[in-house]
C-alpha cells in the first residue's frame, strides 16, 4: 500500500485462515490444494499482461551454477506459495500474501513452487508430517491440471523442479548472509537441507511424474 512518513510499509489485513507450524492436516486435502492451484493461475493471468519491469533480469543466474532449464521468465511471479502464505475461507484459497520473494518467473517456475509446498515435492526428510502419505506423482498431476499448465510447458516441470531444488541451498545461504533476520536464523539452526538432498528429493519423482 506504500510507505508512511517514518519509512514503514503500510500493509492491509486479509481475514481468513492460514496454516502455522506444525501444519494442520488440511494441507494434505486435495480440494484445498487444487483451490490454491486455481488461485495461483488467476494471479498469474493477472500479472502476465504487465510483463517484466524495464531492465529486470530474465533470471538471476549464479556463475558457479549451471544455467537453469525451462521457459524464459515473462512476468513477476509470487514464488513462495506456502501454506503460511495462503489465506483460506470455508476451505477455499482466496488470497496469497507475502510477496517478498516475487521475481521474474515463467508459469513453469510458479507451478514448480506450488508443487514444492502443496505437492509433497520436498526432499522426503524435509517433508512435513501431514504430507508423508501424499503421493507426489498423483498430487503433482492433480495440481498441474488444476492450474491448467499447457502441454509444452508441462514437460519442463520435473527438470525445472530438480534444478530449483538443487539451487535452493545456495539461495538460502546468500539470503542469510545478505538479509540476516529470519533467513539467518533458519540457516544457523540447520533447517536448510543440503543442495544434494533437495535435488534428489525431487529427482525421486522423475520417473513417475515424467508424464505430467
Amino acid at each position: 500500500m506504500g510507505i508512511d512518513e517514518r519509512g514503514r510499509e503500510i500493509l492491509t489485513f486479509i481475514d481468513g485462515e492460514v496454516a502455522t507450524r506444525p501444519w494442520p492436516a488440511w494441507v494434505a486435502d486435495d480440494e484445498r490444494a487444487t483451490s490454491v492451484a486455481r488461485l495461483l493461475r488467476r494471479l498469474d493471468d493477472a500479472l502476465i499482461p504487465f510483463g517484466l519491469p524495464p531492465g529486470s533480469p530474465n533470471r538471476k543466474e549464479r556463475p558457479t551454477l549451471a544455467a537453469r532449464p525451462g521457459p524464459a521468465a515473462t512476468f513477476i511471479g509470487h514464488r513462495d506459495v506456502t501454506p503460511e502464505n495462503t489465506v483460506f475461507r470455508d476451505g477455499v484459497a482466496v488470497a496469497l500474501i507475502d510477496f517478498d520473494l516475487a521475481r521474474p518467473s515463467s508459469r513453469v517456475d510458479e507451478v514448480a513452487n506450488l508443487l514444492l509446498w502443496w505437492g509433497g515435492w520436498l526432499a522426503p526428510k524435509d517433508r512435513d508430517a501431514v504430507l508423508y502419505d501424499v503421493d507426489p506423482a498423483s498430487r503433482g498431476r492433480l495440481l498441474v491440471d488444476a492450474y491448467g499448465l499447457g502441454g509444452d510447458e508441462r514437460r519442463w516441470i520435473v527438470p525445472v523442479s530438480i534444478a530449483i531444488a538443487g539451487r535452493s541451498w545456495h539461495s538460502m545461504r546468500e539470503r542469510a548472509a545478505t538479509h540476516g533476520g529470519g533467513w539467518a536464523r533458519m540457516w544457523d539452526n540447520g533447517s536448510v537441507t543440503s543442495s544434494n538432498d533437495a535435488s534428489s528429493g525431487c529427482a525421486t519423482t522423475r520417473t513417475s511424474c515424467t508424464g505430467l
